[in-house]
């Protein structure tokens, strides 16, 4: 464990000086995503700034710097009986909490528990004037700065070098079971939607091959009554299919030469049939899709959809990989992005081109 906020904050005001640019790495898990790094850029790396902070397991808060990988915070919070509900995903294990909270990645169970965005009280980070700013706090119900906070999920590093971050924690579920059923995707959509509008302890709702896969967590008593009510075989080796699906080694979702599309729509939006494979999660709001096709061809099935589209992995990563924005929305994002790094200096073009 080590605080190297000092060293941070003095290669962010050297580069400034020297009219450098950084890219800002922690386990490196996460390279492929977002458009490719600039080649010319010096390397800011955020893996030996690691370590808890602070540990509240009563109040349900934990407070630790950004370099710290998700395994160190899976023990520290095991220990007490607790997790991170939104089930982050684990590219391998040196992922990090920074390079989560950067990228907006969720698992699974996103669509009940929360997203990793839901799931931050507050930070701290370094702007581009090399400048350590607290936003937010370390208890739920203080909202001072907490929309600041927000903002780093997704901005994939763009808006400063977070270092620390503090999260809501819960404790562990009672219990868990998944049931698997034989269906088409047609029949899943709608099922899906049914089942997670029941008031019913589920956790997970996905679709893959043929089969849905639905997940109940919580109170022994309450999983097993649903259970027992609810259609399906039970899942002998339920946890390393949903962790396959949440660390994308899932045959569909692992790495490969074909690009990894990612759908973000309405749960019940009936997408076109398209060549390629699907996967299904978060009961429909999110679909995954390996098939001949470009983001020209996707993004007007996503708009009618009424969502977007994403190229996740793989594919023309120098093109732009995000959803595009209007023009009104880009103003707004180039005066964020000027407030926090007024000289550009963080993540050049790993949004967007024009960020």
């Amino acid at each position: 464990m080590a605080d190297l906020t000092q060293s941070l904050q003095e290669q962010v005001l050297q580069a400034r000086s020297n009219g450098r640019k950084l890219n800002i790495v922690g386990g490196g898990t996460k390279a492929f995503l977002g458009r490719d790094a600039d080649a010319d850029a010096d390397t800011l790396s955020l893996a030996e700034h690691t370590g808890v902070v602070e540990y509240h397991p009563v109040e349900l808060v934990l407070t630790v710097r950004a370099g710290t990988t998700l395994t160190e915070i899976d023990a520290v919070l095991a220990e007490q009986g607790q997790c991170l509900h939104f089930e982050p995903p684990r590219f391998g294990d040196a992922t990090t909490i920074g390079g989560t909270l950067a990228a907006n990645l969720s698992g699974p169970a996103r669509p009940w528990t929360g997203s990793v965005r839901d799931q931050v009280l507050g930070v701290r980070l370094l702007n581009g004037k090399g400048e350590h700013l607290r936003f937010g706090g370390q208890v739920m119900k203080n909202v001072a700065g907490y929309d600041v906070s927000r903002l780093q999920a997704g901005a994939m590093g763009t808006l400063g070098v977070i270092t620390e971050i503090s999260l809501k924690v819960l404790p562990k579920p009672a219990a868990t079971v998944t049931l698997v059923e034989e269906m088409s995707l047609a029949e899943a959509i709608p099922y899906m939607n049914r089942r997670a509008g029941e008031p019913k302890p589920i956790s997970g709702a996905c679709w893959w091959d043929g089969k849905v896969y639905l997940r109940l967590s919580g109170a022994r008593s309450a999983v097993d009554a649903t259970a027992q009510k609810w259609s399906g075989e039970v899942l002998a080796d339920a946890d390393a299919f949903w962790q396959q699906v949440r660390d994308f080694q899932h045959p569909m979702l692992a790495d490969t030469d074909s690009p990894l599309w990612r759908f973000s729509v309405g749960a019940t939006a009936d997408l076109p049939e398209l060549d390629g494979q699907w996967l299904v999660d978060w009961a429909g709001a999110q679909r995954w899709y390996r098939g001949p096709a470009t983001m020209t061809d996707l993004e007007p099935i996503a708009r009618r959809a009424g969502g977007q589209v994403s190229l996740f992995r793989g594919g023309d990563r120098s093109a732009e990989v995000f959803p595009t924005q209007p023009d009104a929305l880009k103003a707004i994002q180039r005066r964020v992005k000027s407030s926090f790094d007024p000289d550009g200096l963080f993540n050049p073009g790993r949004l967007y081109r024009w960020l």
